[in-house]
């Protein structure tokens, strides 16, 4: 094989040798005109990361301006390693979340895992201490071995890595279809506390400061791994390996530990970490952003591995490294700190004035490029998009019911619906409660994170219902963020913002990009009405194999607060006597619905319709009533519909029942996943003010004593179950199916 350095510009050109690092003829073009020459291998190997899709969002960047973003409570929005937003008394919450799906499609294990060290690594190179992480998942239905494998090892990985580190994993989400059988999403969000003074950023100022290098030594893991989740998923997977990247979650504890020391210096400039890119992405977007540039010597730069090339050192994505600038005389103060907790951290480099990003290695340059053509020239891409024929078709099919028969046996095989199961199995395997700050650990509407020494905790979800989108991906993406503020209302906090977490097939493919613009139109239609602005995300394009995408999957990961710790509400029912109320009526909407995939195999027709109004009024009314200590107990009608959550609220305690009186057509009433719905408990003497707070709020029943789910409709009892009888079908369902 030819070393990198024997591969002449000249050949790069004529062989093309560009393609296959992932830069089009173009690009390339582009990359001469901006060098003036033709560039070596590893100026092509630097360019071809930065400009990978994964880097520099050049087909997504046009509908990212959608998001609106800004907003008195934000500190900080996209653009750095996370958002930042204010909570008072000077603290302010930090998160993001941020995919690794490709990785984990080959390497499940280190994928999940090295995804869940780099959005912590974000988090507190912002200067922020992680107290939490969550997660989103999809797999394709849990029936071949190839399948069950992944979701073992990704849940693995998850739990192996944060585990480890000491930051627990409080809930998340996983769904299961047909769509990821061979590309699993695996996205990971990281939440963190700071005080405002304290806050970083990832900038390179100050001519002649010194830039330091620290954590793990660089080896040849993860080259190209940008690139790699900037390109459709191999047919032969195993060929992708060396670009999954290996992480060490307990040289990570250390270098958190470290980091946060060393923000209180005044002699730290600016901090990022080593993600995407490694070395590349870190150093030039530092510089770029602060207009100035920087020389490196990568004979400086702590290896792993022998022999290794400035092409290799420069797209490594070794995981467990940061990048600091470090003002000019003081390098050893912060050094000294690193030394201290057993890691290495080495001056590798220097802020120079002339704007370029220079790297020397053995006493030659090996590449010499201007920092904005990296950051910021990057190439744009407006795609054409085209609405999907399907999408036509489906608009047409009319809104029919189902005709079942027997409707507690239609309930139980829901509960067993992988999606609808019990996560337990999943969870049992993260800890929940190291840190000792967890009020509610997984398998809540939301989880809650109380900020020690005040009387406020942390609300926090991931949703994203994908049947909508790809059903009606405006409709889906508005359902996508209300669904996520429904969560975090029920738990008794008021929405802040979020982070998203873009996950879509092809953009080439303009009925794929059409998903992403719709998409993307509607989240941005939900936040500016629900009031929460999106403060950091990442895109994750080419989720698709054998020709065949993804349902479009823009995860949304939201963090309330709740100002009060005596707002904290619970999702289940609590005493028997308590009156049930359901807010919002149900109309005959199963598109997209569990019951649909449960009786036809697939999604068809229409997507529940949202009224983003009605959906702000509600949420607002039923904060006012849990703030003012009117509700026992909240839950969001979701998947499943009425059926499912009655049985979800009284999964906690099993003695429990509830005595339903439905109205109108049974099936509707019980299965329909109609939006902007709650079911809530209420103590009997509150009744009057609670109505008279929630408008649509209906009394359908009563908690009892008996453990029996009793459904009547005006023609006699629809079904009476055993509680006992469906908590057993709901918890041993996705352990069965990976037996």
């Amino acid at each position: 094989m030819l070393q990198t350095h024997e591969i002449s510009p000249e050949q790069i050109e004529r062989d093309k040798l560009y393609e296959e690092m992932g830069l089009s003829s173009s690009e390339f073009e582009m990359v001469k005109k901006i060098l003036g020459r033709l560039p070596n291998f590893t100026e092509t190997g630097i360019f071809s990361v930065m400009w990978s899709e994964h880097c520099s969002y050049k087909t997504s960047k046009p509908l990212l301006k959608k998001f609106p973003t800004k907003a008195p409570h934000v500190l900080q929005g996209p653009g750095e390693g996370a958002g930042i937003i204010d909570i008072g008394d000077n603290q302010a919450v930090v998160f993001k979340i941020e995919s690794h799906n490709h990785p984990s499609a080959v390497e499940p294990y280190q994928g999940a895992a090295t995804g869940v060290g780099g959005i912590i690594r974000d988090v507190f190179s912002m200067g922020a201490r992680p107290i939490a992480l969550m997660n989103s998942l999809r797999f394709g239905n849990l029936k071949t071995d190839r399948v069950k494998y992944l979701f073992s090892e990704v849940v693995n990985g998850i739990a192996g890595y944060g585990n480890c580190v000491g930051i627990p994993t409080v809930g998340g989400e996983v769904q299961f279809d047909d769509s990821y059988e061979d590309n699993p999403l695996v996205n990971a969000m990281c939440i963190g506390l700071i005080n405002h003074d304290d806050i970083q950023k990832g900038i390179a100022a100050g001519i002649g400061n010194t830039v330091l290098y620290a954590g793990a030594p660089t080896g040849r893991d993860g080259i190209h791994g940008a690139t790699f989740a900037s390109d459709d998923l191999a047919e032969d997977a195993a060929k992708d390996r060396p670009a999954v990247q290996v992480g060490d979650p307990f040289m990570e504890k250390l270098l958190i530990e470290a980091c946060l020391e060393v923000i209180h210096s005044d002699a730290l400039v600016g901090m990022q970490d080593m993600g995407a890119a490694g070395l590349t992405s870190s150093a030039s977007e530092m510089a770029s952003k602060a207009g100035t540039g920087m020389e490196m010597d990568l004979d400086l730069v702590p290896q792993r591995e022998q022999n290794m090339t400035a092409y290799e050192l420069m797209l490594s994505e070794s995981q467990e490294r940061m990048l600091l600038v470090v003002k000019k005389g003081r390098e050893q103060e912060i050094i000294d700190v690193f030394t201290r907790y057993g890691l290495k951290a080495v001056a590798v480099g220097q802020v120079i004035e002339e704007k370029v990003f220079r790297i020397k290695q053995h006493g030659e340059v090996q590449a010499e490029i201007p920092v904005d053509a990296l950051a910021e020239e990057a190439p744009v891409y407006h795609l054409p998009a085209q609405e999907a024929r399907y999408y036509q078709e489906f608009q047409k099919i009319g809104n029919h019911v189902p005709i079942i028969d027997d409707h507690g046996a239609v309930l139980k095989q829901l509960l067993q619906q992988p999606t609808i199961a019990s996560k337990e199995w999943v969870y049992d395997q993260y800890d929940s409660m190291v840190q000792t700050n967890t009020v509610t650990g997984p398998g809540s509407d939301a989880a809650v994170v109380r900020i020690k020494g005040t009387n406020k905790s942390l609300a926090i979800t991931t949703d994203c219902n994908s049947r909508y989108i790809y059903l009606d991906p405006e409709i889906g993406g508005k359902i996508a963020v209300a669904e996520a503020a429904r969560n975090i209302i029920c738990s008794g906090a008021r929405p802040l913002g979020l982070t998203d977490g873009l996950n879509y097939g092809n953009p080439t493919n303009p009925e794929v990009f059409w998903q992403m613009e719709k998409s993307v139109e509607g989240m941005s239609d939900a936040c500016e009405k629900l009031g929460t602005p999106v403060i950091s995300g990442n895109v994750s394009l080419y989720n698709q194999s054998k020709g065949k995408a993804i349902f479009p999957t823009p995860i949304v990961g939201m963090v309330g607060l709740h100002e009060s710790l005596e707002h904290i509400t619970p999702s289940f029912f609590q005493q028997s006597g308590d009156a049930i109320y359901v807010i919002g009526e149900s109309k005959p909407e199963f598109g997209g619905s569990e019951l649909q995939n449960l009786l036809n195999g697939a999604y068809e027709g229409k997507a529940p319709e949202i009224n983003l109004d009605i959906e702000a009024k509600r949420q607002a009314q039923l904060l006012e009533a849990i703030q003012s200590g009117l509700v026992v107990s909240a839950h969001d009608l979701a998947e499943g519909g009425l059926g499912v959550a009655l049985s979800e609220c009284l999964f906690y305690d099993t003695l429990l029942g509830a005595d339903i009186q439905v109205s109108g057509d049974v099936t509707v009433e019980l299965f329909s996943e109609t939006q902007s719905r709650f079911i809530v408990s209420v103590r009997p003497e509150q009744q009057e003010v609670f109505e008279q707070v929630v408008e649509d709020a209906v009394q359908i029943g009563l908690v009892t004593s008996d453990g029996q789910l009793t459904v009547r409709s005006k023609d006699g009892d629809v079904l009476s179950e055993s509680v006992h009888e469906l908590y057993r079908l709901w918890k041993g369902a996705i352990p069965c199916l990976l037996k």
